[in-house]
């Protein structure tokens, strides 16, 4: 039996400063998974993710992630997606140098 379906976002990387990015309902990019679309069922997830990977001009990498609802907005459910959203790890700077 397959496992229901969960949220998911779509995430990729901006193709010119490699930063995470989350696709909006708008068709856009956003670097705030809060701004992200949560994504419920999982034929339209499927086609979301056609739409967004269409945009090769602008990211790489185009892939659903799992999420759960959060106080401000979708959060990561997995270690690597959590870890993704902060940025580099190899020193203080960029997301890691933002006061949240």
């Amino acid at each position: 039996m397959p496992r229901p379906f969960t949220p998911k976002v779509i995430t990729a990387n901006a193709l010119l400063e490699g930063d995470v990015v989350y696709f909006t309902a708008q068709d856009s990019w956003s670097r705030e998974m809060c701004e992200a679309e949560v994504l419920e069922d999982q034929a339209h997830a499927e086609v979301r993710l056609i739409e967004a990977s269409r945009q090769q001009d602008v990211i790489v990498g185009a892939y659903l992630a799992d999420v759960k609802p959060g106080e401000q907005g979708p959060e990561p459910t997995h270690f690597r997606e959590d870890f993704r959203r902060t940025g580099p790890s190899n020193y203080f700077h960029g997301k890691q140098a933002e006061v949240h």
